[in-house]
């Protein structure tokens, strides 16, 4: 065995960063038993040094971590800071500089992970992203690794944690989704500003990880079509139950049935409870993936938090020490089937729609001619009313997204509909 110790460092120390140190520090014999040599932590850039850091020598606390990337003498830099700058520059620094990366950061890899990708095989380094996707969950090392000989045609989750525990508890609790959302922050599940969780941003960067992964072509963030989850309501919930359903924050990506293009888009949508998505309560994630020969996966856990998230790096800071030792890499990009990223219009799926309308006859004659004329077959319909009032809920056959989108646009300029209540795509079946 190996007796010098490869040296990492990190970069940041917040919650996922605290615990990676931690656990290098706790199970340094064994990360030294299954690497076949020992791990040193040999810096740790923080942007705020006084702060007290249990189990960190402050000797290694620095604020400058451009200094730190460049000593020269480290093997693997861990960057845990997020967001695009500084952390472009400081990974292709460490490139440069003889450094693999293991990184967590789905937000930068989803916008330049093609480039990233490059800087790595340029300087004959690793780039690893476990912990980008889906926290705990091994998740990218299978598609990238254990599938590499199959054929991927969808990829279908739930893949953030914050949405899917707001989700949960308006569905088992009747709340509405701002009492929901109060819950989640309370508990530490929600950030003071959860905009990027609730408008689907986070769940975008990661669809555009896996889509890019899975299909073997390359997807950015400004490919996949992003809806947020803060319109949806109690009683979309309660008119999901009626078709035995629920409501869940969705990321998926497929390839096309001719296999010429890839979609990718996170919207809220409507499954059936029979689904294996529809029980995944509180915070977990869960993703399904479909592939021709291995059939149906379904890979769950936790999909965020310090612990969860660290054990998703320490994974690849082994996989890549290993490689340092072997003097190989690991897989790099594959993006050599350079199929087009397809429009939402142009996906095929059902919808949910409810509508307010006048309640008096041949409104829904009304309503039925309008999907006919946008080549919209009608599954189902629902209606009630009271006092002149009523409300009509249509769920569709499935139809491009475009003819689905035309169809609402044209139910909203009929007299005698009031309103357009609710919208939502139904998966899953």
């Amino acid at each position: 065995m190996r007796t010098r110790p490869l040296k990492v460092a990190l970069l940041g120390c917040g919650v996922v960063g605290s615990e990676v140190a931690r656990i290098m520090t706790t199970h340094a014999d064994d990360l030294t038993a299954r690497i076949g040599a020992p791990v040193e932590l040999a810096g740790v850039a923080v942007r705020r040094p006084s702060k007290v850091r249990a189990g960190i020598d402050p000797e290694l606390i620095t604020t400058d971590a451009t200094a730190l990337v460049k000593r020269g003498d480290i093997d693997v830099i861990i960057e845990v800071i997020g967001g695009i700058e500084p952390a472009r520059t400081l990974i292709t620094t460490a490139f440069e500089h003889g450094a693999s990366v293991v990184s967590a950061n789905k937000a930068l890899l989803a916008q330049d992970g093609a480039a990233l990708h490059k800087a790595a095989e340029d300087h004959g380094e690793d780039l690893y992203y476990e912990a980008a996707v889906a926290g705990a969950i091994p998740l990218i090392r299978p598609l990238r690794e254990s599938l590499a000989g199959d054929k991927v045609n969808r990829v279908l989750g739930i893949v953030n944690g914050t949405t899917n525990f707001i989700l949960d508890k308006m569905d088992s609790s009747g709340a509405g989704y701002q009492e929901a959302l109060d819950e989640a922050t309370a508990l530490g599940y929600a950030e003071a500003d959860p905009t990027a969780d609730v408008e689907g941003f986070d769940a975008a960067a990661k669809a555009a990880i896996l889509a890019g992964i899975a299909f073997h072509t390359r997807v950015r963030l400004d490919d996949v079509y992003r809806e947020g989850m803060t319109e949806v309501t109690a009683a979309d919930f309660a008119s999901a139950r009626q078709m035995g359903c629920t409501i869940k924050l969705l990321a998926i990506c497929e390839r096309a049935a001719d296999g010429e293009s890839v979609t990718a888009r996170v919207h809220p949508a409507m499954i059936p409870l029979s689904h294996p998505l529809a029980s995944v309560r509180e915070a977990y994630n869960a993703v399904f993936v479909e592939s021709e020969a291995a059939g149906r996966l379904m890979f769950y856990g936790p999909g965020a938090g310090g612990a969860p998230t660290a054990s998703a790096v320490l994974g690849d800071l082994v996989a890549v020490c290993r490689n340092k030792l072997d003097g190989s890499t690991g897989p790099g990009e594959s993006a050599y089937t350079r199929l087009p990223v397809s429009p939402m219009g142009e996906v095929v799926t059902r919808y949910h729609i409810s509508l307010d309308v006048a309640d008096k006859p041949g409104v829904l004659a009304q309503v039925a001619t309008v999907f006919a004329e946008h080549g919209v077959s009608i599954d189902t319909v629902r209606q009630s009313g009271k006092d002149g009032e009523a409300s009509l809920v249509v769920v569709t056959h499935r139809a491009t997204d475009a003819s689905l989108t035309g169809t609402v646009e044209a139910l909203r300029k009929l007299d005698t509909v009031r309103g357009v209540a609710s919208i939502m795509r139904v998966e899953g079946e």
